[in-house]
């Protein structure tokens, strides 16, 4: 398997997906003042599996062989429902930027995991970028990895950090998935999600009752927007540029997170958060110089 070539309908997906999912975590914040995070993690995968089923019923797209089921059930608990739950748990306790620059961790765990498992291999250069990137991870985390069990914040890092790793694990597994539609894909991953975090939802939060107002509304956006949209256009960049290009949306997404975060949520940001954001993009920036490069030359050849 070679090493895909990105094309420009791959970069404006990167484009879209970074300011979706960088003003992702502003509307988990907002949900989360009406919602449980279990309630919210559960509703933004049961409305998205709702959405994409129906773009799936409406293109007639096939479902996928029995050869693929245990790629679907394992990425869509990857993907979807741990990795959302540990958003939503998390940002109960730090700032909505914060978990959008955590998300920026994400190549920290893709790169060695696909020159392991994908045809994405892992250079000097890219092993530079890791430990650039590490340090940056170490300097967001801040004292507050000495201080577990002192208190909510420090568990609500660690678990916005291990929503990135779990991402990071279904990236390369949706790249080494056999082939299969990417909206049958996306559709079947997110119901995974939704049967895992309903019962969840029903034993530790109950049934809910609709809010309303910009709870409800911030509700009913992340699962058609970041969720349904974001999963399939995800899917398909994967399924055609790769999980390593797919780490590009990351440079985005933690400036949007911080911009959304401070206009609209007025969060008070420590001056940590911006010295890591500094080291993780850094360390992206070595790691992807190479993809970098290529988007440099298409654009002046353009």
């Amino acid at each position: 398997m070679s090493t895909p070539q990105p094309t420009a309908a791959n970069w404006a997906s990167i484009g879209a997906l970074g300011m979706i999912w960088g003003g992702t975590f502003m509307v988990v914040s907002v949900a989360l003042t009406g919602y449980g995070p279990l309630t919210v993690a559960c509703a933004r995968t049961t409305l998205g599996a709702i959405a994409l089923l129906a773009v799936m019923v409406a293109l007639k797209r096939p479902l996928p062989g029995n050869n693929v089921l245990p790629h679907v059930v394992v990425i869509g608990l990857l993907n979807s429902a741990v990795p959302f739950a540990l958003l939503s748990w998390g940002q109960q306790y730090v700032p909505s930027a914060f978990a959008g620059i955590s998300m920026a961790a994400l190549p920290l765990f893709v790169l060695p995991l696909a020159h392991v498992f994908a045809d994405e291999k892992l250079n000097a250069l890219k092993s530079i970028g890791v430990i650039v990137g590490f340090i940056g991870a170490l300097v967001l985390i801040g004292p507050g990895v000495l201080r577990i069990g002192t208190g909510w914040e420090p568990l609500g890092q660690l678990a916005c950090l291990l929503a990135s790793a779990a991402y990071a694990i279904s990236s390369v597994l949706t790249r080494r998935c056999p082939p299969v539609d990417p909206v049958a894909l996306s559709a079947l991953t997110l119901i995974v999600g939704s049967l895992v975090l309903m019962p969840a939802m029903l034993v530790f939060e109950g049934v809910p009752q609709w809010q309303g107002g910009t709870a409800g509304l911030a509700i009913l956006v992340l699962g058609f927007v970041p969720t349904a949209l974001a999963s399939l256009l995800r899917t398909v960049v994967i399924r055609s540029a790769g999980s390593v290009f797919m780490t590009l949306v990351n440079y985005q997404v933690p400036l949007w997170s911080v911009f959304f975060g401070w206009a609209v949520l007025n969060e008070d940001l420590p001056w940590r958060f911006f010295v890591a954001l500094g080291l993780i993009m850094t360390g992206m920036a070595i790691s992807q110089s190479g993809s970098l490069l290529r988007m440099v030359r298409s654009i002046s050849r353009a």
